[in-house]
């Protein structure tokens, strides 16, 4: 019996194509690397559950968060499209599992000009987009809003109320300091939209923090498409 796949991409994929992608199963615990800046790509990654950041470093060793990525995504595409090493650091934000293939069997698919080809390049402009909205979501908004909207792209993609991370960690993301990112959840917590401890956010009225979250929500949120849709968008 063929396996169900729940990343968008391997559940729109034609079997043939998976046969000659040769995937094999990772385990992706919490942190784990799957980009490095200028580090050689070696691996293709479709994850099936968890959620990855694509950051953007700087010299003092502070990131911010510029993407936020989960089973519809494939992570290091870029090395089928010409780049060699890796120009932002992607790393598990909540550990999950995925497949992978080597960065050889992929380009040998992509240039078959077929449907892995044009699936590649449809989640490719969706994590451009969402790269270019979450810019301007972070230059643009408050702190309050921009956590809202962190929030539920995460929780749309563990398809789960519950986010384990620490406030230290989501600071890091948003780019702003701890203290700023306590302040921020405490006025969502009072106004009954989460409740949260040191490690644990519930959403605790989903459509409340919708309506609390900036425009970029819904934006970001139409890239997040259902197996069904990403097959759709593109004949085999």
């Amino acid at each position: 019996m063929p396996l169900i796949y729940r990343n968008t991409m391997l559940h729109a994929l034609h079997p043939d194509v998976l046969q000659r992608l040769h995937l094999t199963s990772l385990t992706l615990p919490l942190r784990r690397d799957i980009e490095i800046p200028g580090a050689e790509m070696h691996q293709i990654i479709f994850l099936e559950d968890g959620v990855a950041s694509m950051t953007a470093s700087f010299e003092d060793g502070s990131q911010v968060e510029i993407g936020v990525t989960g089973y519809e995504s494939v992570l290091c595409a870029s090395s089928m499209m010409g780049t060699a090493r890796s120009l932002n650091r992607v790393y598990m934000q909540i550990a999950g599992r995925g497949y992978a293939t080597t960065v050889a069997n992929a380009r040998m698919e992509f240039a078959r000009h077929g449907q892995f080809h044009n699936l590649t390049l449809l989640a490719s402009q969706a994590n451009f987009l969402q790269t270019a909205q979450t810019a301007g979501c972070n230059a643009r908004h408050t702190v309050d809003k921009r956590l809202a909207r962190w929030l539920l792209l995460c929780a749309d993609r563990m398809e789960s109320p519950v986010i384990h991370l620490p406030h230290e960690h989501i600071a890091a993301m948003l780019g702003c300091n701890r203290s700023t990112v306590t302040v921020a959840a405490g006025k969502l917590q009072l106004d009954g939209l989460i409740i949260y401890s040191r490690s644990k956010i519930r959403i605790l009225n989903r459509s409340g923090l919708e309506s609390h979250s900036c425009e970029c929500y819904g934006n970001l949120a139409d890239y997040l498409a259902t197996p069904e849709e990403f097959s759709a968008a593109i004949p085999a």
